[in-house]
């Protein structure tokens, strides 16, 4: 081998790197109530970093899904194929309980423990999260009818994956999914034209037919469905299973798989309602209202799993930044390259502690008024923000890597493809602003804002922050944008007060709410010794 093919100054492989072994993940966890299950969460990180796992999601994003509408004699089939890799992700995080860990776990952080491990998974591969999120956020749902809840949920719960295409109840598992927005509509759903008529008796839990095309059905292999289909009284919530009781097909037909930017793992569809069979769910005309309990808990999710992107990008540049010589130095001893990585550690450190905050919320707000407020309240302020920073953030640690970080033999790229989705699904910025304005009555805001400022006590710019966040609400959708991202800012000033060293807490209310950053990352006001301590509790060297 000649001289001009050694290698020299390149990165090593993270090869063995347990994503668990994260220091603010874990002092969320305790902090959250869920302290008691950190053996559990550092068992799937050293799964998670094992080499075959992490081919398999390299192999479940190349060989993406397809779709079978006919068998070889003309039969409808409406089957979708999957990678094995596919198959071995989902039964990775089904068996780690992420669809039934937050509703069956008795001790309590069930909620907080299962989004420290869904934060896990996601760094691993994000796409095949999607059904594993609507399994789980669709129990309360469920459990509005409690014969359904009955016969289904205990499957919801299962740790076993079985994709066999059977009826629900023949199955040792099973998956819920949600379909809602049509071609003319989108996020207005009262836009929906699909129509739904009695069988026989009209009421909850009785039989109906649906009529209607939908623009997207995430996860079509899922064993039932969430809808909206308009009855005589307005729009109103169904559950579409896949397969009749006696085993014969609903007519629920996959017009296509959607060609996506990314999240290409996970199959997203167009589905058409034939007369499908269905039961109702609540109230009829009240629909979007009923349908509003499980979007509530995949926005969560969303937040979750930018997080999760967040965290792994960091993670990424961060290696990256502590092998690659430069001008004779490491990148990482770099100031302006130690600046910009400092400024990304403080995001992400943010991001992450303000999604476990949350999910203590979703824990005790059967028993907290006060914690339900909050629940309600900024979900969609946490949404907007965590999930608007990933695709930044992203691009800014492909940017630490170079030209290496932005061919496909990487993680980057994958990753980059990814961090747009969920800030488009389950409700754009403008929809999550809109939603905060309909839940910031006096009386929640009044709550949230004083258990903010109360957790943030002693930060730079609390007081002048919930002032704005006043001021910018009572302006309504003319303000709500900047309403909305500094609620969660002081959200997240008020987690890290909670769990973080001082100094970071500081450093971000100092940086976020007292003196914003310019529009890139890395351009805040941080110090050779604040750089040095936010570096080392990142990523362990």
């Amino acid at each position: 081998m000649t001289a001009t093919h050694e290698v020299r100054n390149q990165v090593p492989e993270l090869v063995g790197h347990n994503p668990a072994d994260d220091q603010v993940l874990l002092e969320g966890l305790h902090r959250e109530g869920a302290g008691w299950a950190e053996g559990a969460v550092r068992e799937l990180g050293e799964t998670i970093g094992q080499a075959h796992v992490q081919d398999w999601a390299r192999q479940a994003n190349d060989n993406p899904p397809t779709l079978h509408t006919h068998d070889r004699y003309g039969h409808r089939v409406d089957r979708v194929e999957f990678h094995p890799a596919w198959h071995e992700l989902m039964r990775l995080s089904i068996g780690a309980g992420l669809t039934g860990e937050g509703w069956r776990t008795e001790r309590p952080g069930g909620h907080v423990l299962r989004a420290a491990k869904h934060y896990l998974v996601t760094q691993l591969e994000a796409g095949h999260t999607c059904p594993i999120d609507m399994g789980y956020s669709v129990v309360p749902l469920l459990r509005r009818e409690p014969e359904l809840a009955a016969r289904y949920e205990p499957l919801l719960g299962s740790r076993e994956y079985d994709p066999a295409d059977v009826p629900a109840l023949g199955k040792r598992g099973i998956l819920a999914g949600m379909s809602l927005t049509e071609k003319q509509g989108g996020s207005d759903l009262r836009a929906n034209t699909t129509r739904a008529k009695p069988l026989g008796a009209r009421g909850v839990g009785q039989a109906y037919e649906l009529t209607g095309h939908k623009w997207f059905c995430s996860a079509p292999m899922c064993d039932g469905f969430y809808t909206l289909a308009y009855t005589e009284d307005g729009p109103t919530c169904f559950l579409v299973p896949r397969a009749l009781p006696d085993g014969t097909r609903n007519p629920f037909f996959l017009q296509r798989l959607k060609d996506k930017l990314g999240n290409r793992s996970n199959a997203s569809s167009e589905v058409e309602f034939a007369t499908a069979f269905a039961w109702r769910v609540g109230e009829e005309g009240r629909g979007v209202r009923t349908i509003i309990q499980m979007v509530q808990l995949t926005r969560l999710d969303c937040a979750i799993a930018s997080a999760g992107l967040i965290r792994m990008a960091l993670v990424q540049a961060l290696h990256h930044a502590r092998h690659r010589i430069v001008f004779q130095k490491r990148l990482v001893d770099q100031p302006m390259m130690a600046g910009v990585l400092a400024d990304m550690a403080l995001e992400a450190e943010a991001a992450i502690a303000l999604v476990m905050r949350l999910c203590r919320s979703f824990d005790l707000a059967a028993g907290d008024p006060g914690e339900a407020a909050r629940a309600r309240l900024l979900t969609p302020a946490i949404k907007f923000w965590v999930c608007k920073r990933a695709p930044a953030f992203v691009y800014e640690a492909m940017e630490c890597l170079g030209g290496n970080g932005y061919v496909e033999d990487g993680l980057l790229p994958r990753l980059y493809r990814e961090a747009p989705v969920n800030a488009i699904w389950e409700g754009s910025g403008n929809v999550m602003a809109l939603d905060v304005l309909r839940a910031a009555t006096p009386e929640v805001v009044q709550t949230v804002l004083d258990a903010l400022a109360d957790e943030a006590h002693g930060l730079p710019g609390v007081r002048e922050t919930r002032a704005l966040i006043g001021e910018a609400l009572a302006a309504g959708e003319a303000r709500a944008r900047l309403a909305v991202e500094r609620l969660a800012l002081l959200a997240a000033a008020a987690a890290l007060r909670g769990s973080a060293p001082a100094a970071v807490a500081e450093l971000f209310a100092r940086t976020r709410l007292v003196a914003p950053p310019g529009a890139m990352l890395g351009t805040s006001d941080i110090n050779a010794a604040e750089i040095d301590a936010l570096l080392a509790r990142a990523l362990p060297m």
